[in-house]
């Protein structure tokens, strides 16, 4: 994301002016942009223009329309399961994945002046890489906005991580960046067991064909020649990740490509997991083998102090506490030493309720706790939203029970001071 203009006052008025590159530019937008905004940006129009024989003609103007934000709505690129022919040889190779195509789509009416189209007119603008987004926050700019363009204009991002989730006759292609998982391609085969009747050639047949396929999705999908990618994970359950990886060699090796072959060998790491689907992703990124080469990396600090809080609630459940109301009287009571929140949290409708969570960030940061916002595009984010969206480990036990109750007393006790100032003024 690159950063063309900001102007924000010291009491959070102003806008920003952004130029989204990739998809995860696409979805900090998303994050960024609230019911209510203001948003500028190119838009195409269909224009009818009546002519003085009573005619009528249509064309496409493209212009820059500013309207007020009435939906926003996000769709990651994702491709369709494989098939046989999703996989055909005859396609050229490649040592990088295909550009994605996130899309964000924000409705809502327009708002300024345009000799083409009229104010208060409905339009939905689809957001395009490379075009300018201009944003003005109808409440706004609070810490956590600042703060996510701060982190989208960083350079140097992209995927991390490409992961080869499998099983007999299944995989699926990931690609896990700051703050995405992409499943780019999914591919299935049935695989017939091995029987005495038709003894194990059919099953080897059919394996051949599998991993034959998994080959071309691998190098369509897979950026394995790109610096910037750490590791490529092939995970499974029992051994056929070992098969996998031995085909990929034996298959670069056969076809000269010694690019691959170098990334095979260089980044390549074969993880267990406890099923062949995509969600096993957050047993990968716990791996001892993973951490230790991503430990820097958002999305495996994620899935590390997700790792964490659960083990706490098993262990010492007056420290691990969950759901808004608990999390926030921790908060009041500066108890906390780590906040887990969700994204998802922060794109309430409800400016109250966005204002709610943004002050338990900032009371955490206030009193030196760390803040992790978990990203509901990877799967540890997504386990988070299933456990309310937020949750804290505390750096000391509290017993919920106590502290509701002592929250109990304290309100009955301002009732009553209240009502006895009440009477004496009276």
């Amino acid at each position: 994301m690159k950063l063309v203009n900001k102007l924000i006052d010291k009491h959070g008025a102003g806008h920003v002016t952004l130029r989204p590159e990739d998809d995860e530019d696409m979805w900090h937008l998303y994050n960024l942009i609230q019911v209510g905004d203001s948003v500028r940006a190119p838009a195409i129009r269909r224009v009818q223009n009546v002519s003085s024989t009573g005619s009528t003609e249509s064309h496409r103007v493209r212009l820059n329309l500013t309207i007020q934000v009435g939906r926003v709505d996000f769709s990651s690129s994702a491709a369709p399961a494989g098939s046989a022919g999703d996989s055909s040889p005859t396609e050229q190779s490649g040592s990088s994945a295909p550009p994605t195509s996130a899309a964000l789509h924000i409705a809502g009416r327009v708002t300024s002046e345009n000799p083409h189209v009229k104010l208060g007119a409905f339009h939905t603008l689809d957001i395009e890489v490379n075009r300018d987004v201009r944003i003005e926050k109808m409440d706004g700019w609070d810490s956590v906005a600042i703060a996510r363009v701060k982190e989208a204009i960083i350079p140097g991002r992209g995927a991390e991580v490409g992961a080869v989730v499998c099983g007999e006759g299944t995989a699926a292609f990931c690609l896990l960046s700051q703050h995405m998982t992409l499943v780019a391609n999914r591919i299935s085969v049935s695989i017939p067991r091995k029987s005495a009747a038709s003894g194990a050639s059919q099953h080897e047949k059919v394996m051949v064909k599998f991993y034959a396929m998994l080959y071309e999705s691998f190098i369509r999908h897979i950026p394995y020649a790109n610096v910037g990618l750490r590791a490529i994970v092939i995970a499974s359950p029992g051994w056929v990740r070992d098969g996998v990886l031995t085909y990929l060699l034996e298959e670069a090796g056969r076809r000269g490509d010694k690019t691959l072959q170098r990334a095979l060998k260089e980044k390549v790491v074969k993880i267990h997991v406890s099923s062949p689907h995509v969600h096993s992703l957050v047993e990968v990124l716990k791996s001892p083998e993973i951490t230790a080469q991503l430990k820097e990396t958002k999305f495996a600090r994620e899935g590390i102090v997700l790792d964490k809080f659960f083990k706490m609630l098993g262990t010492d459940e007056m420290r691990a506490w969950y759901g808004p109301d608990h999390v926030c009287l921790a908060a009041d009571r500066g108890a906390i030493g780590t906040l887990l929140i969700s994204d998802d949290l922060f794109r309430s409708s409800d400016p109250a309720t966005r204002k709610r969570y943004v002050e338990v960030v900032e009371a955490v940061q206030q009193k030196g706790g760390e803040v992790v916002i978990f990203s509901s595009m990877h799967e540890s984010g997504q386990q988070l939203n299933q456990l309310t969206g937020i949750a804290a480990i505390l750096t000391f036990p509290l017993d919920i029970e106590v502290v509701e109750a002592e929250e109990k007393e304290a309100r009955e006790e301002a009732e009553r001071a209240k009502a006895a100032q009440e009477e004496q003024e009276e």
